[in-house]
């Protein structure tokens, strides 16, 4: 019998990337999502594995568990884009951190749930100029990564009281087709494939380490599969970093005609981080997983698909 997971938030950006590596896995997958900013069709599931549900309503949350009784639950449900967190902060700890509360809480009552893992940031982490390994103390200095460090004690609290398995996943920049936000990398393609060659951008000189949320989500099953007991911290980037000046290039280079860059100062953001790479050697180790998706090779199938109006 196929292992059942239930993942909130698999109508997003990246639920909607590990719906798809676990069901062509063999996996049996739910999908619990309020449908704020995912979307239906992106959580290829059928209408009986899909949940149209709010975290935040916690009642609700525990007769879905029980009701389900998932063997595995991923918790991504989130708000996790920062301008709209630091604009509606106690909706983002709503969501955030009583959400979580609400989820944690029914996978202990559900009887059955043998693995949680739950998405962080790497918005948890203060500034750095080299590779960040999970040992470096937290500082967080947005909204966004508050909330997502309290979801972190909270699931560590979650393992103490119930001893059910935790990995917590701290995300660094994810691109990839369905993003449901508008990050770096949709914006270029947006302007792309409309027919712009000159590019209005923000900041250009703050480099990212931009993982293809499929090399992520095979991070995230590897890290499941791998059995792992207790409660665990672990990055998941790709462990090089790029500039926007870089991004376009790769945009360029795959497009075949050169773009250039006008900086648009209504774009332009206070960015106090210069860098934010992950050292991901503790995952390799635990997992032996090897990223395969290289920014070219993601850029080159947004260029061919539809971008999310």
């Amino acid at each position: 019998m196929a292992r059942s997971v239930l993942i909130t938030g698999g109508a997003g950006f990246i639920g909607s990337a590990m719906v798809a590596q676990l069901s062509a896995q063999g996996y049996e997958v739910h999908v619990l999502d309020d449908l704020s900013f995912g979307r239906r069709e992106l959580a290829a599931v059928p209408d009986d594995r899909f949940i149209h549900m709010d975290i935040r309503d916690r009642s609700a949350v525990l007769e879905a568990l029980a009701r389900l009784r998932p063997q595995w639950v991923l918790h991504l449900a989130a708000l996790h884009f920062i301008p709209y967190c630091n604009a509606h902060p106690t909706e983002a700890a709503e969501v955030n951190i009583m959400g979580t509360v609400n989820v944690l809480d029914a996978c202990e009552a559900a009887n059955g749930v043998r693995h949680v893992f739950v998405a962080s940031t790497a918005a948890v982490y203060p500034i750095k100029d080299d590779a960040i390994a999970e040992t470096v103390g937290p500082g967080p200095m947005d909204i966004y990564g508050i909330t997502k460090l309290a979801t972190e004690r909270i699931a560590g609290e979650f393992h103490h009281r119930t001893k059910i398995p935790v990995v917590v996943g701290r995300f660094f920049n994810a691109f990839g087709p369905n993003e449901t936000n508008p990050h770096l990398i949709p914006e270029i393609q947006r302007q792309v494939l409309a027919g712009q060659r000159t590019l209005k951008l923000g900041n250009l000189d703050p480099k990212r380490d931009f993982i293809h949320t499929a090399d992520m989500s095979q991070a995230v099953i590897a890290l499941l599969e791998a059995g792992l007991g207790g409660f665990e911290v672990f990055n998941i980037g790709r462990g090089i970093e790029y500039s926007v000046r870089e991004v376009v290039e790769a945009f360029a280079r795959q497009l075949g005609e050169p773009l250039s860059i006008k900086v648009d100062p209504a774009r332009v953001r206070n960015v106090e981080r210069m860098h934010l790479l992950a050292d991901v050697s503790k995952l390799r180790k635990a997992t032996g997983w090897e990223p395969r998706w290289g920014l070219d090779e993601g850029v080159a199938t947004l260029l061919q698909e539809v971008p999310l109006p």
